[in-house]
């Protein structure tokens, strides 16, 4: 089937847009969260663009009255300049709405509403000066110019510091030119032209901006608080779906590659399985609280062991552990980890002894192979899981390691991985065995207490 124009439309946007957050080193989905962060700004600049031009046309035709009385003629005109300034800049925000609306919009249309904004403010007080032939010195005497914080806060409200600082240099720059301003023919009734730009209407429309600005600012600041709000519940919520997930997953997870995760890898790990011997029977005979003292005891040593040789949990299983090892020296690592646990098994256990009358002894098996690696589960709830022949000979070593007395037990492919060591001499070969699904026996090695 044929792909409709509107989605070869949206994927080619969707590609122009990884491309051009590319060099903000984030991934896909950050992508997607951030295009959406932005034309929902833009959405509400262009309200308050709208509203903000309604007020200042408000003001305007409310003091037309008063400069009709004054009589002068440059008065008129100077209106008349402000009226088709707000009348271009109410345009420009029903523009960016239809824009949006019809989702036609692009990431570089911020840049080019931000220019109109500072263009507006320029050539209004370019204008003003000009008509009312008085020197670039009293270039804030006009009302309009206060615009000028709006259109700083229109750019904040962007949360995008690179074109925050492209407005500034912009307001800056038009403003030092406007200040440096000098017209050939200075008005003969400077001082009183002046004067009047400090009267009741215009003093009546830098009322009316400043509360516009802090109308603005009250519902960005209320809008900032919702987006903290949104993130605060979000994070709570990804708190909640990584707790079943390994240290070493989160940090990818935190980088946003969610859906390569998903997707799973084939790739060559050792893993080793960890059980108590006899927990079961003693179990039987002992209060919920004592097995749950017990259980996180013995919990904290095998974590205590994957943080020393960065190993990862895949899961604790009853009164066991499967731990996987990735990355470089996965072999020596889990030998390590093995004899990690055992040593500090064999202390825990003369310690409690006495506490729990249980000889605490642990069963290890460990092998080497190629896996299939990824993250599982719902939005709710994500595991990251190994599954493989690999896994299942590792569990297969643990359940040998009580038939054949020993506490530690690793395949010859982890003997092979993990090459030539001093604790080799501390390895016995035990007599290969026959595990179902294979044709060949396995080569098998028991770890010697020195």
């Amino acid at each position: 089937m044929r792909e409709s124009k509107s989605v070869k439309k949206s994927k080619f946007q969707e590609l122009k847009d990884r491309v051009y957050y590319r060099h903000r080193h984030i991934s896909d989905d950050e992508v997607i969260l951030l295009r959406a962060a932005e034309i929902d700004a833009e959405m509400f600049v262009a309200a308050m663009r709208i509203i903000v031009s309604l007020g200042v046309l408000a003001a305007i035709i409310f003091a037309i009255d008063d400069v009709q009385q004054i009589g002068e003629d440059y008065l008129g005109r100077q209106v008349k300049i402000a009226i088709v300034s707000c009348l271009s800049y109410l345009i420009v925000g029903i523009v960016s709405i239809l824009i949006i609306k019809i989702n036609a919009f692009k990431f570089w249309m911020s840049w080019v509403a931000v220019t109109a904004d500072c263009a507006f403010l320029f050539l209004n007080g370019w204008f003003s000066l000009i008509n009312s032939m008085i020197s670039g010195d009293f270039i804030f005497a006009m009302p309009l110019v206060w615009l000028a914080p709006l259109v700083l806060a229109f750019g904040a409200l962007r949360f995008n510091p690179l074109l925050q600082t492209y407005v500034t240099l912009l307001l800056v720059s038009g403003l030092s030119i406007l200040v440096s301003w000098e017209p050939d023919v200075l008005a003969i009734d400077i001082n009183d032209r002046i004067a009047l730009a400090f009267g009741a209407p215009p003093n009546s429309l830098r009322i009316v901006l400043t509360a516009l600005l802090g109308t603005m600012l009250v519902v960005a600041v209320q809008r900032a608080r919702w987006l903290l709000r949104q993130s605060i519940i979000e994070a709570k919520q990804k708190a909640n779906l990584f707790r079943y997930l390994p240290a070493q997953v989160v940090e990818t997870l935190a980088e946003g590659r969610l859906s390569k995760l998903r997707e799973g890898q084939l790739r060559d790990m050792t893993i080793l399985f960890v059980d108590l011997r006899g927990f079961t029977k003693w179990s039987e005979m002992q209060d919920p609280k004592t097995i749950s003292i017990f259980l996180s005891e013995f919990r904290e040593i095998i974590q205590h062991a994957s943080e020393e040789t960065d190993a990862i949990i895949d899961k604790f299983i009853g009164d066991g552990a499967l731990l996987l090892f990735d990355g470089a020296s996965t072999a020596q690592r889990a030998i390590m980890c093995s004899r990690l646990i055992s040593m500090n098994v064999r202390m825990w256990a003369r310690d409690q002894a006495k506490k729990y009358r249980y000889s605490v002894k642990v069963g290890i098996g460990i092998h080497h192979g190629r896996v299939f690696a990824g993250v599982v589960g719902s939005d709710t709830r994500l595991e990251f899981t190994a599954l493989g022949d690999a896994v299942n000979t590792a569990a297969r070593l643990e359940q040998l390691t009580k038939e054949a007395n020993m506490e530690i037990i690793a395949s010859h492919a982890v003997m092979q991985a993990a090459g030539s060591s001093e604790e080799s001499k501390h390895w016995i070969r035990l007599t290969p065995v026959h595990l179902h699904g294979r044709q060949n026996p396995l080569l098998i090695y028991g770890y010697k207490h020195p």
